[in-house]
């Protein structure tokens, strides 16, 4: 602590009175430092250095990086093969992230903590670029990926495609891995100038396309495990599988309450139980009982940096991954029905009005009373469930009052300007072989609403109870949207005469926002403003400061009711246990908590969003598996997301894929930012955010984790049909070899081995076995491709660009799509096409242009045929 405590007197100096980079000796002499300061002034100034929170000149000077044109932060990389630094300090709330070209990384990959020499940029509205000089910490030690192998080496093509080269892996290194298997390589060499990253083969997941081990690589690519370190299972093995009578000394004992859980049937881990009760004023008892985790895991002990390490559990598509071991998570931490348990509640007196009147939190000692289900809940409370309520007569006056609170408590928090987002959530279901086999789509029922208000209430307690002690505290925050984002918003809501009006210190309150939110529902511009205000949000975030919650208009919020599966919520109970014997917490205790609160926060929020990019990923890639089947069909779809490259479009089900702008066919299509929409320059037909369509899904690459759609009034797919006998491919690289192949066949196999290299190397098989296979062109389109009115061309007559001498197929090659090719799919092939005109098809072969003359459309929509690749 000590020494932690020179490093911050070292920085400050630095920052406010250094004006100029010192030597160290000048430095020493110029701060006020102790003699026992002066002994570990040097330690400090290293570590300082080392983590470039300083920075050491060639001449032996320190100091701040931000007084010397540097910017140290994370770089974030496109799979185009530039990148973006996330600055860690910005001095101005306007300061940008800033542009790294390919050319300037150094070295540097995905996810890398830098430092960058910032330079004007040579493009005009790019305020900031950087040269990376340094790299401080890497990121990716271990990448998983494809294996492929040649003769007398191997490479490995990262799953992760901000990663942009493939990993060198010499003969010596490869340790049993054979092409197509998805392996787990550690890093030995780092890239250097054109030399690409040299690594070894540290563990083999198993072949491309075996059940589970498409998650297993998601696993690898994030570092999550099932497995616990041996220190920390034997500590939960240790522990007792019952509550032993000694351990209630010191709680209340709420075993008479007739306390309730509410989950999802397949939820194992429960930490949160509900009672109330109506009182004869007209208010509410509610009562929140938690789970006393800090019971069992106790600070700094093995399972404690387990978990901290973790930060939070893992949802993956098919499983949990756990903070805690399944001994505490779904033995004796978690509420299961007819045992007594330990808990810590957060007992309010709410008025009629909704609004919190008095509140006690203590340590208790409970007994649940039945576990419920979202389901069975509903289904009490829907209309017309007589035979529900009459099977399940003892659950209504314990179910009826939290009703009647909730209803109480949602008014309240909706007056005070709560926003609301309506974003349902899709379930994959899968079978026992982990195959997907549907897609469920679920929204908010009245029973998960009801457990929603109850949690937070005792969140918003619990946080406004220690604000008010002033003791150091962990807090959820999310704050006020940036007036960037603010005035894109105006900008939209103008056109629909809409505004929202910034306050005198230039804030806009949620209640304004929930206003315009209520104004355009039912409207057709309802789901364009819904997405444009959610994506106006700022993103929440843990904080050892009170800086309240946005969405909620709550002044105070914290994170209490999940402490088996958030670590900061176990953080929160240990303060509050803190506070119990006399009211505070011991001033030195505070001065210790206050400086590692802010570290404590700054990783679980980094964990969390680990977390949903893990979920989420897993989540699409069992998505794009399930819809690979429907490749060839059409779906009702609606604008998500506008791009200058194209459009995306989400289906029912909540799958979401990519109109590419080259597949619009019936004009030239500008993006209007503005507008969030694509605008055809001559037909004026617009693509705009919350707009329906009607699309037809061309590609399924769950390898890529994206969908190909195009527009079915605007684009024609014909895809070619898969040869009997082959195999789905294995992965990009044996892909990239095959068309090689497809390129080096010799002269002379005449037209069908030109169509067949043609159509080999821009259409896109399904990389699924399981795939159902694209219809093969009818002979009409074939005609019809060829400029001829109908049927087969003419016998004996060779086709443009066809037999011998034949211009041969141009290899696709995604660094040269240039602006419209998206960052996400650069390896995506052209695999779209469109009928000609009516007017060319009815021109006969004296019309057609002969190969080797060019000429210039001259009519606008034989214009728009030409530009359609």
């Amino acid at each position: 602590m000590e020494q932690n405590e020179l490093q911050e007197r070292i920085v400050s100096y630095m920052r406010t009175a250094a004006y100029k980079p010192l030597t160290a000796e000048e430095l020493a002499d110029e701060m006020p430092l102790s003699e026992a300061e002066l002994a570990r002034f040097r330690t400090a100034l290293e570590e300082l250095e080392k983590t470039a929170v300083v920075i050491k000149t060639r001449h032996n000077r320190f100091g701040v990086p931000e007084r010397m044109n540097l910017i140290v932060g994370r770089l974030s990389m496109s799979a185009k093969g530039f990148g973006f630094i996330i600055p860690e300090v910005r001095e101005k709330e306007t300061d940008s992230d800033i542009f790294v070209p390919g050319g300037s990384l150094g070295g540097a990959m995905n996810g890398d903590r830098v430092v960058a020499r910032l330079s004007p940029s040579e493009i005009a509205g790019r305020s900031r670029e950087g040269e990376i000089i340094r790299i401080v910490e890497r990121a990716n030690e271990c990448i998983v990926g494809t294996f492929e192998e040649s003769r007398h080496f191997g490479f490995v093509t990262p799953d992760d495609k901000k990663i942009g080269q493939d990993i060198f892996i010499p003969k010596g290194a490869v340790h049993g891995a054979k092409a197509g298997m998805k392996v787990v390589v550690r890093i030995t060499k780092w890239p250097a100038g054109r030399r690409n990253a040299e690594g070894e083969v540290e563990e083999i997941l198993g072949r491309a396309g075996e059940p589970g081990v498409d998650v297993l690589s998601v696993m690898s690519q994030y570092g999550l495990s099932e497995e616990f370190p041996a220190d920390a299972a034997e500590e939960a093995a240790a522990i007792e599988d019952a509550v032993a009578p000694e351990e209630f000394r010191g709680r209340r004992d709420r075993r008479s309450f007739r306390i309730v859980t509410i989950d999802g049937e397949d939820a194992k881990d429960l930490d949160d139980g509900v009672y109330a009760e109506r009182r004869a004023d007209g208010g509410f008892f509610l009562g929140v009982y938690i789970a006393d985790v800090s019971w069992y895991v106790r600070e700094n002990s093995p399972l404690d940096r387990e978990a901290r390490a973790r930060g939070t559990s893992v949802y993956l598509v098919d499983r949990v991954i756990p903070m805690l071991p399944k001994k505490l998570s779904n033995g004796i931490c978690s509420l299961n029905a007819g045992e007594d348990r330990l808990a810590m509640a957060c007992e309010m007196e709410i008025g009629a009005d909704g609004l919190v009147k008095s509140y006690e939190i203590l340590p208790v000692v409970i007994h649940v009373y039945r576990r419920l289900t979202y389901t069975l809940v509903n289904e009490i409370f829907a209309e017309g469930a007589d035979a529900v309520r009459a099977e399940n007569a003892d659950l209504l006056p314990l179910l009826a009052p939290l009703r009647e609170v909730h209803d109480a408590m949602e008014k309240a928090r909706h007056e005070r300007g709560s926003i609301g987002f309506d974003v349902p959530e899709i379930k994959v279901k899968l079978d026992e072989s982990g195959k997907p086999v549907a897609l469920i789509k679920r929204t908010g029922s009245l029973a998960e609403s009801m457990i929603e208000q109850c949690m937070l209430a005792a969140n918003e307690t619990v946080a406004e109870h220690m604000e008010k002690k002033e003791q150091p505290f962990l807090y959820r925050v999310h704050e006020q949207p940036s007036d960037e984002k603010i005035e894109r918003l105006n900008n939209l809501l103008a056109t629909f005469s809409l505004h929202l009006a910034p306050n005198e210190a230039g804030e806009v309150a949620p209640k304004d926002v929930q206003q315009v939110l209520e104004k355009v529902k039912g409207r057709p511009e309802e789901r364009i403003v819904s997405a444009v205000s959610l994506r106006s949000m700022q993103q929440a975030r843990y904080a050892d400061q009170p800086l309240g919650h946005y969405g909620l208009a709550a002044r105070h919020y914290t994170h209490f009711t999940s402490p088996i599966r958030r670590y900061p919520d176990l953080i929160v109970h240990r303060l509050l246990r803190e506070t119990f014997a006399t009211g505070t917490i011991a001033a030195e205790r505070q001065e210790r908590l206050r400086s590692i609160l802010p570290e404590i926060a700054e990783h679980t929020s980094a964990r969390e969003r680990i977390a949903i990019e893990a979920e989420r990923e897993t989540q699409d890639m069992k998505k794009i598996e399930y819809m690979a089947q429907f490749v060839g069909d059409a779906f009702d779809a609606v604008i998500s997301g506008v791009t200058a490259f194209g459009i995306f479009c989400e289906l029912d089900n909540g799958v979401e894929g990519l109109v590419h702008v080259s597949s619009m066919v019936n004009d030239y299509y500008e993006y209007r930012e503005e507008l969030y929409a694509l605008v055809g320059g001559a037909t004026h037909v617009s693509y705009r955010l919350g707009e329906p369509v009607r699309v037809v899904l061309v590609r399924a690459n769950i390898a890529e984790r994206n969908l190909d759609f195009i527009l079915e009034d605007n684009g024609v797919f014909v895809a070619a049909k898969k040869p009997e006998g082959a195999k789905a491919e294995r992965g990009g690289s044996r892909r990239d070899e095959d068309a090689k192949k497809g390129l080096r066949s010799k002269k002379g196999r005449g037209r069908k081995g030109a169509k067949k290299k043609r159509t080999d190397a821009i259409i896109a098989d399904v990389t699924s076995a399981a795939h159902a296979e694209p219809k093969a062109p009818t002979a009409v389109e074939q005609g019809a491709a060829h400029g001829k009115k109908g049927g087969r061309p003419h016998k004996g007559k060779k086709l443009q660009g066809e037999g011998r001498g034949a211009k041969k197929p141009e290899r696709f090659h995604a660094e040269k799509q240039g602006a419209l090719a998206d960052e996400s799919s650069s390896s995506r092939p052209k695999a779209f096409w469109m009928k000609p005109p009516k007017d060319l098809r009815k021109q006969g072969k004296k019309n057609t242009p002969k190969p080797d003359k060019k000429r210039r459309p001259h009519h606008k929509t034989e214009r728009a045929t030409a530009n359609s690749d």
